[in-house]
């Protein structure tokens, strides 16, 4: 099908744009979940919460701040938090983080991926972080590695506001799918 832009003449038409390929939609908070957290007692919400983001001052932060009318906001105020984390908090942060190895990587990978890892460790002090929760699984591993060797040229401080940031996304897609229908808290 064509389409006939506004202003254009009778007869001249512009091309059907290209479908884009998508990304599969992050889970729809559940506003159930949602209730559920808002209403949580405190130390529930914030362990809930340190599973997202292992820093208490984050965490504590985010359960003082309930109810959240939305997922949007509640994403809001934990983006704001992580970018008000000292660099030791990052640092504290980065210490139970870790990527993962996708299930079919083999030995050859493994190796590899080992590595690179030993040698970012190396350079900087902290495990590699890296949120891949918008990438296919059969790429993962690919992608890792790129990040890898692409941040050893990064500056040490450069690095640090890098992992800040990756652990912030991280963060996010963890707390959507805390709130997600059928995960999270309990319900009270």
């Amino acid at each position: 099908m064509r389409h006939r832009a506004p202003g254009t003449p009778q007869g001249a038409t512009l091309p059907t744009p290209a479908p884009r390929a998508t990304r599969a939609a992050p889970p729809a908070a559940d506003p159930v979940r949602l209730a559920d957290f808002n209403a949580a007692p405190a130390p529930d919400a914030e362990q809930a919460l340190l599973g997202c983001l292992d820093d208490r001052h984050w965490a504590r932060r985010l359960t003082a701040h309930r109810p959240y009318p939305d997922l949007d906001a509640l994403l809001a105020a934990a983006d704001e938090a992580s970018y008000d984390l000292a660099p030791g908090a990052v640092a504290g942060a980065l210490t139970d983080e870790a990527t993962a190895l996708p299930p079919a990587a083999g030995p050859a990978e493994r190796t590899a991926l080992r590595a690179a890892h030993a040698a970012y460790e190396s350079r900087f002090g902290h495990c590699f972080v890296l949120c891949l929760d918008d990438c296919p699984e059969d790429e993962r591993l690919d992608r890792t590695l790129a990040a890898i060797r692409t941040r050893l040229g990064n500056e040490p401080d450069e690095e640090r506001l890098v992992a800040a940031d990756e652990l912030r996304r991280r963060a996010r897609a963890r707390l959507t799918r805390l709130l997600a229908p059928g995960a999270g808290l309990p319900r009270t």
